[in-house]
């Protein structure tokens, strides 16, 4: 039996890891604590997340990937070979061929560099491959053939946007609002309009519960609790699902727009395929409710969610060498 592919999503907000052999061995948070006194890490990913509201003072936690680019190596580093050897186990021979996806804004010397740690880390081979790309393999479009598809992939840090086709980008762009400015946005508009402060764990629970992009014929509602502004005490309120759709307007606005900027710079051949086809929609802020309408609405290109599409880039990721391979022949 071969030795099977590994792919990798290293996200801003997650990380997960595909085998070909096994499907998906690995989600965790991009996550680390590090001792600041023994300059060691003390923990990486899950156990990291679980350790967040009790740190100490000599205790720092650091987020290697920010807004989709690498912002510390040297830990980055040491979070990529603890995520393989963890998805790899013990039981590994043969070294494998490791797919690292890559944010499409990233520089030739953070490629590199993601390129070089994946080697030490154990690899035979390393393959990067564009996010978009690994998006639209995974949530199984044909990207081998000379037909146009727009994929959009919301991830945690940046929103890439890019038509592909022939198995490469043809136009594209990444913009740095995703699932992290929901989340901020959220904070920012409880903070102002209900003096209440709230942390990012609640913000993303009150995007999941009662977020929306698109406004709804019966508004949902949530209670949230969070410390008051001016006293500084513990406070309730209710939240509607209507006045998140407007704290988030000015994000999904810009995502719209990106879409919006793609199609305008795509070849009208490849235009007329997308209009046929339609547009994909992958990554986890994908998974606002109502995002997919709003594009449609604003394009008038019909557009759909895929299913896991949290996982999209993982899957895609670790599936890469196979259809590269395939379009060579």
């Amino acid at each position: 039996m071969p030795a099977s592919d590994i792919g990798i999503d290293l996200g801003t907000k997650n990380s997960l890891v595909y085998s070909t052999g096994k499907g998906l061995v690995l989600k965790e948070p991009s996550v680390v604590v590090y001792d600041k006194d023994t300059e060691k890490i003390k923990a990486i990913g899950e156990e990291a997340r679980q350790m967040a509201g009790h740190i100490t003072s000599n205790m720092e936690m650091i987020r290697p990937i920010r807004q989709g680019a690498i912002a510390d190596f040297i830990v980055m580093e040491k979070m990529l070979k603890y995520f393989i050897s963890k998805a790899m186990g013990r039981r590994a021979f043969r070294k494998p061929r490791i797919s690292i996806c890559v944010p499409s804004g990233s520089t030739e010397i953070e490629r590199r560099a993601v390129e070089e740690a994946t080697y030490q880390a154990g690899a035979r081979e390393v393959f990067l491959v564009e996010e978009p790309i690994a998006a639209a393999i995974g949530s199984g479009v044909d990207i081998t053939k000379p037909f146009g598809n727009l994929i959009v992939d919301i991830g945690g840090g940046t929103t890439d946007t890019a038509v592909l086709s022939l198995g490469g980008v043809v136009v594209s762009s990444s913009i740095k609002v995703a699932g992290d400015t929901f989340d901020q946005a959220i904070m920012n508009y409880v903070r102002r309009n209900h003096s209440l402060f709230i942390g990012e764990d609640a913000a993303e629970n009150i995007k999941i519960r009662i977020g929306t992009a698109v406004e709804e014929s019966t508004p949902q509602v949530m209670e949230v609790k969070g410390r008051n502004v001016i006293t500084g005490l513990p406070k309730k309120v209710k939240l509607t699902s209507e006045e998140i759709r407007v704290a988030l307007k000015d994000a999904t606005g810009q995502i719209v727009d990106a879409v919006h900027g793609v199609l305008e710079k795509t070849p009208p051949e490849l235009a007329a395929d997308i209009v046929d086809r339609g547009i994909v929609l992958a990554g986890g802020g994908a998974l606002l409710r109502g995002m997919d309408t709003l594009i449609e609405q604003k394009t008038g290109v019909s557009t759909l969610t895929v299913q896991n599409a949290m996982s999209v880039v993982a899957v895609g990721t670790g599936k890469y060498a196979e259809v590269m391979a395939k379009m060579e022949e």
